[in-house]
Formats: structure tokens, sequence, C-alpha cells
């Protein structure tokens, strides 16, 4: 089982960058796949990202271009870092985990982070 925290959201300005946390426990972080979620209110549940291995990325084309997912393996943690935020961009953004093959299908993912709130004002 893995568990994940997320840190890192915050109110940031238009134009402006984030760089959101997720620190895994538990099982081998290097075999799983990683992905980013995020959740506006009274949306559904939508892919941002996701990173499986060192260098299998894929991303949501809402965030192509401005958003990057790394993953360091030594701290055991994935970062989503976002620049050029745009309102739209607020949500609760989660951390997942999935032991299965790369996918950017929430149900996919077993293991999930509390999420953290991203504000980006006009």
């Amino acid at each position: 089982q893995v568990q994940l925290v997320e840190s890192g959201g915050g109110l940031v300005q238009a134009g402006g960058s984030l760089r959101l946390s997720c620190a895994a426990s538990g099982r081998t972080f290097s075999t799983i796949s990683m992905g980013w979620f995020r959740q506006a209110p009274g949306k559904d549940r939508m892919f941002v990202a996701r990173i499986k291995g060192g260098n299998a990325l894929y991303y949501a084309d809402s965030v192509k271009g401005r958003f990057t997912i790394s993953r360091d393996y030594a701290k055991n943690t994935v970062y989503l870092q976002m620049n050029s935020l745009k309102p739209e961009d607020t949500a609760v953004y989660y951390c997942a985990a999935s032991q299965g093959p790369a996918s950017s299908f929430a149900a996919d993912f077993e293991a999930w982070g509390q999420g953290t709130q991203v504000t980006v004002s006009s």
C-alpha cells in the first residue's frame, strides 16, 4: 500500500507559478506510475499529468507546455511544476499512484493523497 501526502498549494495571481510535491511511502516507489489530477467545485476529477519510470510523461492538453511532472527517486517524491497559471487552473489537486499500466483514468489509480488547494486569481 502506498501512502501519499501532497503539499505546495496556495493562492497565486494569473501568470504565476507554483510547485506541488507528493511524498510517497510504502511500496517500491520506482515501480509505480504517479499521476496528478484536479477537481474544481461542481466538476469531475480530471487528469492533469502522469509519469511512469523516469521519462514516460503524459499531459492533458489543457496544461501541456505550462506544467511539468517529475520525480525524485532518492526522496520518493513526485512534483508538478505549474507555470503561466490561469484562473481556470483553480482546483484541488490530487496526487495518485498506480501499480498497473500507465493510465489517465482516475479509476486506475489505487492510492490517493488528501489533496491540496490551488487558487489562481485574475
